[in-house]
């Protein structure tokens, strides 16, 4: 797997999740050139859905993509982890993308003999998922080093947003282990830096723009520096300052079937929206 991934926003409509309007997201996306989608992630509101809905989700995503998908199923639990993979499996999903396991403190160790065993059960390739500043825990390069041995465990996205933490998981695994930058801020450097792609919460509203740079960067390494550094303001507008609510708001304001976020959150307020708009359309002057 390579190249520009998104992690699916799901659409709620009065808090239930609208399967037509997914359907639509996943031809939305599509069209404008990503090359993966993952459905259930953190951008997903994962958290927020119950075990049944994200198999669903992953269901409607499988069904409607003719692009690879790679399926969020991590929970605090190993059993619940191992349920949810099955089951993503079993929606037709390519591989499963396993957040570590949250909400109590774990160890490098026990991380590592968590992973071991899902990755032993999993009927469908398992990917790591180190998002720290949701979790409260990274996976130490060292560890990944590790994992990357076995043989069900093909790649890793890494949400540290630091290139440093990047350079260091590149060095530390093979070739042909898939290592995805899960921040949009340092999508080039970490191209740059060695990175077989990206795993956007970006490519959710300007996907022609995200996947521009991965484009761009195979054959202009310097063009791929300059459109990601125009990207980073917009990408920080829909991560860090209004997160979720504020990325359905942009998507929304260009068509996209984005929905609305589930409660607790709740949408931005008309000069947010404003803010987004003239952000997204920078962005999409650039390609």
């Amino acid at each position: 797997m390579h190249g520009t991934g998104v992690p699916m926003v799901t659409p709620f409509d009065d808090g239930d999740v609208d399967e037509a309007a997914l359907t639509a997201t996943v031809e939305w996306l599509e069209a404008r050139g990503v090359d993966f989608l993952v459905p259930c992630g953190s951008t997903s509101e994962a958290p927020l859905m119950t075990p049944d809905e994200r198999a669903r989700v992953t269901e409607v995503v499988c069904d409607a993509a003719s692009v690879p998908v790679l399926a969020g199923t991590g929970h605090p639990g190993r059993a619940a982890t191992e349920r949810q993979t099955e089951r993503a499996a079993e929606a037709g999903a390519d591989g499963a993308l396993v957040v570590t396991p949250f909400y109590y403190g774990h160890d490098q160790a026990a991380l590592r003999r968590y992973y071991e065993a899902v990755a032993d059960a999993s009927p469908i390739p398992v990917y790591l998922y180190s998002v720290p500043q949701f979790t409260g825990v990274a996976l130490d390069p060292a560890t990944v080093e590790t994992l990357a041995d076995h043989p069900n465990v093909h790649g890793m996205k890494d949400s540290s947003g630091d290139v440093g933490t990047f350079q260091r998981l590149r060095r530390r695994t093979p070739a042909d282990f898939d290592l995805f930058v899960g921040s949009g801020s340092v999508y080039a450097p970490a191209l740059d830096a060695g990175a077989d792609g990206g795993i956007l919460a970006l490519a959710n509203v300007v996907p022609e723009a995200a996947s521009e740079v991965y484009d761009t960067h195979r054959e202009y390494d310097e063009n791929a520096r300059e459109l990601g550094a125009e990207l980073v303001e917009l990408n920080v507008a829909v991560t860090e300052t209004h997160g979720i609510p504020g990325l359905k708001a942009a998507m929304r304001d260009r068509g996209a079937p984005a929905g609305q976020p589930r409660e607790p959150f709740a949408d931005v307020d008309e000069v947010t929206r404003e803010e987004l708009t003239e952000l997204v359309d920078d962005a999409l002057a650039l390609v």
